[in-house]
């Protein structure tokens, strides 16, 4: 086994999980990381605004895949072997320790991503896993025992680095082409067709990208006024889609973002890039109440206090901004009381507080989340192994693959489970 090399192509967080791993299971064998930009674990320094979801504080498998629109299936054997707890715990021994959120999002303690990036860095010099930068993989030929890679140049961080001290670049001899026994594309989301070339090249299918995980753009005004208001649980639900999500909800300068409606866009991508972002959306501004208790809660205040404005009156949870919206959206006048509410001003209050509709115009991607739906097909990768169906010696991890997960930390965890499950089928050979 000795004088093995094994090349992961792309430096994020999949990619480097993969090649810790191998080089901690195999010591013997040359384990490469190559990455096309100048920066290693980009993705990791900028997500959950610098401070870096690492996870999500759900421990059961079945339970966590429920999370994925795309790849639930395929993850619940996976996220067996390698799970939330199971990242905590190596991150844990590795010095760093992760803290939950009361929404189950798992940060690190130092609330900094830098944390997390220096500890995969760290792992990695350790490990002698060998970092080359600046290095593009223009072409990948299957040979016998192995694969050749057309590259462009690279520079590679030192083998071991000061202890404590962030890896320093430096020049290398890495050149092109480069065998390797055993290769790894963790290149990441397709979020061009074009990402997915290598993968192609060797016969995989790509599923093709379309975005998930953005929020909606709407054009009416009265709702632009409210940007900044938001309802800890809304539902929201697409027109003749069978499309509908619940939780909180943010309303935006540009629309309307928030957990429903990231997880809309999440299950819905394929639906809603076929309607080219142009849809007909539902809001349920109230889902905790039955339509009929909404009605007897109008008739009781225009009973109780009929000689109040409607206006100045907002039915709880709902704050006084965004109530007078609906009210006034609903047709009803700035001055009139709740006595003289008609039955049909009662109808359409009732109506444009569980119904209200919207036109949504197009999408907007959530902060720094390059999430796509798409990438290699699902059937022609082996879950036990993450290797390729189709092409011997070929493994995948992380988002090239045609799986992604909803906002909460659940992508991460998909990226460092495929990608310790693919180190170590990598090690064994």
């Amino acid at each position: 086994m000795s004088g093995r090399r094994i090349i992961v192509v792309g430096g994020g967080a999949a990619g480097f999980f993969a090649a810790i791993t191998c080089a901690e299971a195999a010591p013997e064998a040359e384990v490469v990381v190559l990455e096309r930009s100048p920066e290693f674990l980009t993705k990791v320094r900028i997500s959950g605004g610098g401070r870096c979801n690492v996870t999500h504080a759900c421990f059961d498998a079945r339970e966590f895949t429920s999370r994925y629109p795309r790849g639930e299936k395929e993850l619940i054997g996976p996220f067996q072997k390698f799970s939330a707890a199971d990242t905590v715990a190596w991150f844990a021994a590795r010095g760093v320790r992760l803290k939950t959120e009361n929404d189950g999002r798992m940060f690190p303690t130092t609330d900094s991503s830098e944390t997390i990036r220096e500890c995969l860095l760290r792992a990695a010099q350790a490990a002698q896993v060998k970092l080359v930068l600046n290095c593009g993989v223009e072409q990948v030929v299957p040979v016998a025992n192995g694969f050749e890679l057309t590259l462009t140049a690279g520079r590679r961080t030192p083998t071991q680095p000061e202890s404590g001290a962030a890896p320093q670049l430096a020049d290398s001899g890495i050149g092109a082409p480069l065998f390797c026994n055993r290769l790894l594309l963790a290149t990441g989301g397709c979020r061009a067709a074009a990402a997915g070339q290598l993968a192609v090249s060797l016969g995989q299918t790509l599923v093709a990208p379309v975005p998930s995980l953005f929020t909606f753009q709407i054009a009416a005004k009265w709702l632009h006024e409210l940007a900044g208001v938001s309802l800890a649980d809304a539902e929201v639900s697409v027109l003749g889609a069978g499309l509908n999500a619940r939780g909180p909800l943010l309303v935006t300068h540009w629309g309307l973002s928030g957990p429903s409606v990231l997880r809309l866009s999440a299950w819905g991508a394929r639906k809603l890039h076929a309607q080219d972002y142009h849809f007909p959306l539902l809001v349920n501004w109230l889902p905790m109440l039955a339509r009929e208790q909404i009605t007897r809660a109008i008739q009781a205040r225009r009973t109780a206090e009929g000689a109040k404005l409607v206006v100045n009156a907002p039915l709880a949870p709902l704050t006084a901004r965004l109530w007078e919206a609906l009210v006034l959206t609903a047709g009803i006048g700035r001055d009139t009381r709740w006595s003289a509410l008609t039955r049909g001003q009662q109808h359409q209050l009732g109506q444009q507080l569980v119904r209200t509709e919207l036109a949504v115009t197009g999408k907007s991607l959530n902060k720094e989340e390059f999430v796509t739906c798409g990438g290699v097909r699902l059937s022609e990768v082996d879950f036990n192994t993450m290797a390729s169906r189709l092409c011997p010696g070929l493994h995948f991890a992380g988002e090239l693959l045609d799986i992604d997960g909803i906002t909460g930390g659940f992508n991460f965890q998909a990226a460092w489970t495929t990608g310790w499950i693919a180190g170590n089928a990598l090690a064994a050979g």
